[in-house]
């Protein structure tokens, strides 16, 4: 046994030809097409129309979504390797195409066939954008404390409130929105909360100010208001009431790749320092010379691999639908995106004056690392998970 987990296969991470040559073609991409305009998104903060156009020729929108509903197939593991990859070059871009997970992941998993047919398959042929609108002014990690209404008129709901730091909402079609339906109960906070799917042209639906952020220049987050927004019951997500478990099976889920967003952060970061350490000299010797950069760089390297692999573990159990990869997910979300922190903390040390310099590229890794660690569930709130998990895997406790 290998506490909690009942065996050393759990950790099993089967890895096919076909996941690294789809790994290999989006890297060619990335490095023609993406890299060299690095400097054109983040100083535009948008992301130019030909690059995402070419992304959905590709086929992008459509990986890690089942072919019967459009998409390309291929589980959450080859999601993994396309947001790495993506993130690498722009995590603004990994997160434009990333955000529509946030939608299709739920409607997939609790909406009706009604739903999937309708709102899924456009999403993913790139035919339509998604997004997610859940954070209030008041209510971020703690999900419950959401105070957008909905009253239920005939066979209808009215929505009305305020959403802030939705990703994606600028360009999107759809939007999966959570309001409160009843009173959360004494024992019960969670309980009154209803997930619904939102079209963006409806009368009532507005999106404000953007939030210009500390990172993701190219795809910053936007406030979504809602005023008397009448949705049918049909585009119920779930059941009534009981939108707080559909919410939070979503990020289970979809925070595997914020984790993948720091693992490909890492990555550059890591490879530009590597690159800069052999060719800069210093007090008469190559950079990597001197003891204390080279102890650097392994460090790097090694938290660099470590977040790899328990991120691709997270999405193998969760392609294998193994509930345990609930704790995978948080730990991997955790660690990857602290070391992505950490790496490009020290890669901005290490290229010294030019780390801090918008022309050589280095200083957006750690911008965009802090972000990786805040959404989509705060770090703190992924050891909360990872604690909470651990002794219902082992003991059956739940606190």
């Amino acid at each position: 046994m290998v506490f909690p987990f009942k065996s050393i296969e759990d950790f099993r991470i089967e890895i096919t030809e076909e996941h690294e040559l789809f790994r290999k073609s989006v890297r060619e991409f990335v490095e023609s097409r993406v890299m060299p305009r690095w400097r054109e998104i983040e100083e535009s903060n948008k992301i130019p129309e030909d690059i995402y156009d070419e992304m959905v020729k590709l086929g992008f929108t459509g990986v890690g979504i089942p072919e019967e509903y459009g998409g390309q197939g291929g589980g959450m593991l080859m999601a993994v390797i396309l947001t790495e990859e993506l993130s690498r070059a722009s995590t603004a871009l990994s997160a434009a195409i990333g955000v529509r997970d946030l939608f299709v992941a739920p409607v997939l998993r609790y909406g009706s066939e009604y739903l999937r047919k309708k709102y899924v398959p456009p999403v993913a042929r790139g035919e339509a954008r998604a997004a997610h609108a859940n954070t209030e002014p008041g209510a971020g990690s703690d999900v419950a404390g959401i105070q957008t209404t909905a009253r239920r008129v005939n066979n209808h709901y009215v929505i009305s409130g305020r959403k802030i730091f939705i990703t994606g909402a600028a360009e999107a079609d759809y939007l999966l929105v959570s309001a409160r339906t009843d009173a959360p109960r004494t024992d019960k906070r969670w309980w009154g909360i209803t997930t619904f799917v939102i079209e963006r042209e409806w009368p009532g639906v507005r999106i404000g100010q953007q939030f210009r952020v500390l990172g993701l220049r190219g795809e910053q987050p936007y406030e979504v208001i809602l005023d008397e927004v009448k949705v049918p019951e049909e585009n119920i997500v779930g059941n009534v009431n009981e939108g707080f478990k559909v919410l939070m099976d979503t990020y289970d889920h979809t925070r595997i790749g914020v984790a993948a967003q720091g693992v490909g952060i890492a990555q550059a970061a890591f490879e530009k320092t590597l690159n800069y350490a052999l060719q800069r000299e210093t007090f008469g010797q190559p950079l990597i010379a001197h003891g204390i950069i080279t102890e650097r760089i392994a460090d790097m390297y090694m938290r660099l691999q470590a977040a790899r692999l328990l991120t691709y573990w997270a999405a193998a159990l969760a392609d294998k639908g193994r509930p345990e990869f609930v704790i995978a997910a948080s730990l991997a979300k955790a660690y990857a995106t602290e070391a992505a922190e950490w790496i490009a903390r020290q890669a901005i040390q290490i290229h010294g004056g030019y780390g801090v310099d918008f022309e050589t590229g280095v200083e957006r890794y750690l911008r965009d690392a802090i972000i990786t660690t805040i959404y989509e569930g705060t770090n703190e709130i992924q050891r909360l998970v990872i604690v909470r998990q651990l002794l219902r895997q082992a003991f059956g406790l739940k606190i």
